[in-house]
């Protein structure tokens, strides 16, 4: 009834009339209390995890996501632990879904989907200072998922179908305009040259003969048609 054992990764708070005994946590290994005026309290000092339930959120620019989480921590300083809080886990859990949904208050759709490693560090922070007093070390924090409305889905991936297709038209308009350029400064070398234009007919009808098409177009010059719009 004196030896009392606990395990390599628990620690024992000892209670002799009421009060805590000096020195603070017993263990690993063996200890002895007395039997009439001793109790203990065994405290588990590996890290805990887990999971924040999905919490609707209003985010800074209106609109209504469900976000969920994980947090990681462990206890640090068991006598706090132990004296300071009547539920140390149940209230770590508590604040980790009060933090959490005040923290995403302040951001917008955007950061959210885009800064999860700034939030959960800041929710990390936040966490680490408030459990302080509890003698709880807030370990890692990381956001699992972030859920959209389905009418909010629908709209922007008809946004994003919009503004692919409007990159699209800016791009081949400019193939366009480049290649109009192209083509102005080709006629003006051509120009220069009549046996240029000559030989570019030739290449051209090699090329339509190549394809083994039953039709070729001659081109004529203008001034022929004339006389016969004339007469």
């Amino acid at each position: 009834m004196c030896i009392k054992i606990v395990k390599e990764y628990e620690r024992a708070i000892i209670f002799r009339l009421g009060r805590i005994l000096r020195g603070g946590a017993k263990g690993p290994g063996l200890f002895f209390i007395l039997p009439c005026t001793d109790t203990f309290i065994k405290v588990d000092m590996r890290t805990i995890s887990f999971d924040i339930p999905p919490q609707e959120v209003l985010t800074k620019d209106s609109v209504t996501v469900s976000v969920d989480g994980v947090v990681y921590y462990r206890v640090q300083n068991a006598t706090l632990a132990v004296a300071n809080i009547t539920n140390a886990d149940a209230a770590t859990r508590l604040l980790a879904q009060t933090t959490l949904r005040n923290v995403l208050g302040t951001k917008n759709l955007a950061e959210i989907l885009s800064d999860r490693e700034e939030i959960a560090h800041s929710m990390q922070t936040t966490l680490d200072e408030a459990t302080d007093d509890w003698g709880i070390k807030v370990q890692r924090v990381e956001i699992k998922d972030v859920k959209l409305p389905m009418q909010l889905q629908r709209a922007m991936a008809a946004e994003a179908e919009a503004s692919r297709e409007a990159r699209a038209k800016v791009i081949a308009a400019e193939g366009e305009m480049n290649a109009s350029r192209a083509l102005k400064e080709a006629s003006l070398v051509i120009a220069e040259s009549p046996s240029a234009l000559q030989l570019r007919y030739l290449q051209t009808l090699n090329t339509i003969a190549a394809e083994k098409n039953s039709t070729i177009i001659f081109p004529l010059p203008i001034d022929m048609l004339q006389v016969f719009m004339k007469q």
